[in-house]
């Protein structure tokens, strides 16, 4: 039975569609499989919901903040530069406000839980070693770890991204078309942000497909990244 729980389910979905979209992207260069980047990202979404041990109210707090801080600080972003440069999203990602596709929020609420689910799992492990030594780490020094460990990760996981987006339309940078140092730095004060909010809500942090999909998408990018 244990071949068919959920974690397998997802992460079985997960790699079909991103295999799917891998060879579409860079073999016959499709713009129909571009285009159905809005679905694929609801679909991740989807698979993490559902994979979730229990949705309480907590977790839905969580996802709320992800969306409407990410539509937020892209607003303020693509209206004033201040935050992340000066950059301007396509229409591949579909309806927005603002200028905003509404798939970013949730595209926020993915890289952000993955990252802190990943980072968790890591501390509790090292937590449950370090238990037979009788050593344990500070509530401090483990909100500091998810916190800033999980924020470089997610930086990381956009430093992936960000020149398969401008390739494939997602958005563009305006000026010299050159990513600047500020996107980054915005992206790691924001995901600080995100992932207290992430850290201090109580609701269940053991998902093993979220660790699968940041695997995945960290793969899927890469590849991309390198051959597109």
């Amino acid at each position: 039975m244990n071949s068919f729980s959920k974690d397998t389910i997802a992460t079985a979905i997960a790699i079909l569609f991103h295999a799917v979209g891998l060879v579409g992207m860079l073999y016959f260069k499709s713009e129909w499989i571009v285009s159905t980047t809005p679905f694929h990202l609801l679909l991740m979404a989807g698979l993490l919901f559902y994979t979730q041990k229990k949705i309480n109210p907590a977790f839905i707090i969580f996802f709320i903040a992800c969306f409407v801080v990410g539509i937020v600080v892209e607003y303020i972003g693509t209206t004033t530069g201040i935050l992340f440069g000066n950059y301007q999203y396509g229409n591949v990602l579909g309806p927005g406000i603002y200028n905003v596709p509404f798939i970013i929020g949730i595209n926020w609420f993915i890289i952000i839980y993955c990252c802190g689910i990943a980072v968790h799992t890591l501390l509790y492990r090292l937590s449950s070693k370090l238990a037979n030594e009788m050593v344990q780490p500070s509530t401090l020094m483990r909100t500091l770890s998810i916190v800033i460990d999980g924020a470089t990760l997610a930086v990381f996981m956009d430093w992936l991204i960000e020149p398969v987006a401008i390739k494939l339309g997602y958005w563009q940078w305006l000026g010299n078309g050159e990513i600047p140092s500020l996107n980054y730095i915005s992206w790691f004060v924001v995901s600080l942000l995100l992932l207290l909010i992430f850290h201090k809500l109580p609701f269940n942090k053991q998902n093993k497909f979220a660790i699968h999909l940041l695997l995945i998408q960290a793969m899927f990018f890469l590849l991309l990244r390198t051959f597109l």
